[in-house]
């Protein structure tokens, strides 16, 4: 079952919450402080946080917006005495995910926990892979996320106008590229067309690349091959 801190400075409530949720098949910590709990939430080891607002070292509020800097979308649960109109849509607004004033009755607190569990992992199912942005052309992958070139498991130091190139190059691999398509959407369509920038950037790319990945198609443009498929032309 998941794993839920509950950072809460009266002992009385949080040994009631942890071991109410114990019950209900969960795994808790209990945390007193902020300092405490915003160390053990930002560990790592906990699917949901169960926060007050009244700590006896830092502000709940505090304690959320630094757990907000590092992690968003971590669930947070505010459990706390402050009832106002204005605590509430400043506990919502700053990034928790549901707000439980005391007292509160227990099973409407797990019923809160289990539905912000199972919005987590349908986010998670749905969110978008990493791996599926990556570009691959043999050997050679490109991580527009991570902003990475790899050749096989060797990491190639690229300059930000080179892996820009690269990715033109890796998102329409065999296809003849003109040049006046490399420089509009690499330098802008304000480039000066008469220049020669296309030229010198695929040089670098073919020195660090591989010279034989990047065919000159005269009159026209380069075309991305792989190396083992390349064949001088002529």
């Amino acid at each position: 079952m998941a794993q839920i801190l509950i950072i809460e400075d009266e002992k009385r409530i949080s040994d009631f919450v942890s071991k109410g949720l114990a019950i209900e098949g969960f795994t808790t910590q209990t945390a007193a402080t902020g300092v405490e709990g915003l160390g053990l939430a930002l560990s790592g080891n906990f699917e949901l946080v169960i926060l007050d607002l009244g700590l006896p070292d830092m502000d709940g509020f505090v304690v959320l917006k630094k757990i907000r800097r590092v992690d968003e979308h971590l669930p947070v649960i505010i459990l706390t005495a402050r009832t106002s109109g204005a605590d509430t849509v400043a506990g919502l607004t700053s990034g928790a995910d549901d707000y439980v004033p005391k007292p509160f009755r227990f099973p409407e607190l797990v019923a809160r926990v289990r539905l912000r569990l199972k919005s987590a992992v349908r986010e998670s199912e749905s969110a978008p892979n990493p791996d599926d942005e990556l570009l691959r052309h043999g050997d050679l992958t490109l991580d527009p996320v991570r902003h990475l070139v790899t050749i096989g498991e060797e990491i190639v130091d690229l300059s930000a106008r080179e892996f820009d190139l690269a990715e033109m190059f890796m998102r329409y691999p065999g296809q003849a590229l003109t040049r006046e398509q490399l420089l509009n959407n690499v330098w802008g369509y304000d480039y000066d067309t008469a220049s020669n920038v296309v030229d010198v950037y695929v040089r670098y790319l073919r020195n660090k690349l591989g010279a034989s990945r990047f065919l000159t198609v005269r009159g026209v443009g380069y075309r991305l091959v792989e190396e083992k498929h390349y064949q001088p032309e002529g």
